[in-house]
């Protein structure tokens, strides 16, 4: 029988355990960098810090040297429209947006599992005193079921006033993957998608309900399969998949233009299974299909 999920607060952060294995922590209130040298700039809470499998290997990286701004899973927009400012919330070492960490929610257990939920919100830095675009939920389940790790991120957003937020087609931006540092480079991060695309290049841009990102880490396969799920605007979502680094990203405005509207939230939700070995793209494809009919 599998080892009970339990989530505490420890700290600035969150910390998931099955059993005595962490399993993520989301880091709320920001931290201390990992190293000096980092631009102030940078510092941020409100996105998960790091994730690891069941094998206790990390599968995904936090203030890498080469991206400074990318985290373990985060959930920014890139280029915006606001009242005829342009924000940036994910490039922040430029200074024209952030995502700051509001506050943290209950904290529950129920049938093994755990989840939490936290408030983020968007600043407009451009503005002159800066000013709130967005607010953010997120709803965070962790389980464990056949020797993974499930991780559903559900997120809401909405408009903290009378002005939307427009989303100008762009190639990345929304939910965003980085993966451990040991792959960087071409190849060493792998891709597998739904429709059977290995070749990165081919996996950018694609339009897929699932996708597996991993490599090797201390010698071992390890990996993550994004789901996408069927109810996320025009899902499945188009992907941005880097050419050299460990980053994966479900960007909705690769397909045009969009805009979050006062009155109407912006709504998605992912799963993150997350397993040692190989990818079995049967295995995957059945967790795909039991996730696209939960509720």
């Amino acid at each position: 029988m599998a080892a009970p999920v339990k989530a505490v607060r420890e700290g600035k952060q969150v910390v998931v355990r099955c059993g005595d294995r962490v399993v993520l922590r989301y880091q709320a209130e920001p931290g201390e960098f990992p190293r000096e040298g980092i631009d102030p700039l940078y510092r941020r809470g409100g996105y998960i810090q790091s994730i690891h499998s069941p094998g206790g290997l990390l599968v995904t990286d936090d203030f890498p040297p080469d991206h400074v701004h990318h985290h373990g899973v985060w959930t920014p927009w890139t280029r915006t429209e606001f009242e005829g400012r342009k924000p940036d919330f994910w490039n922040m070492g430029q200074g024209k947006g952030r995502v700051e960490f509001v506050e943290l929610g209950e904290i529950t257990h129920l049938d093994g599992r755990a989840r939490f939920e936290a408030r983020h919100r968007f600043i407009d830095m451009t503005a002159k005193p800066e000013k709130v675009a967005l607010e953010e939920a997120w709803t965070v389940t962790v389980g464990e079921s056949e020797g993974s790790y499930l991780i559903d991120l559900e997120l809401v957003q909405e408009c903290a006033g009378d002005s939307p937020l427009r989303l100008p087609e762009h190639h990345y931006g929304g939910f965003g993957f980085r993966g451990n540092r040991a792959w960087n480079g071409a190849g060493n991060c792998r891709f597998l998608t739904a429709s059977g695309l290995t070749d990165r290049v081919k996996v950018n841009r694609s339009r897929e309900p699932w996708c597996w990102v991993g490599g090797t880490v201390e010698g071992q396969t390890v990996g993550v399969a994004i789901l996408c799920h069927p109810s996320n605007f025009r899902a499945p979502q188009p992907i941005r998949a880097h050419p050299t680094e460990p980053f994966f990203c479900y960007a909705p405005q690769q397909a045009g233009e969009m805009s979050i509207e006062p009155g109407t939230p912006y709504r998605a939700r992912y799963r993150m299974v997350v397993s040692d070995g190989e990818p079995d793209a049967e295995a995957i494809a059945g967790r795909a299909e039991s996730y696209a009919k939960s509720e």
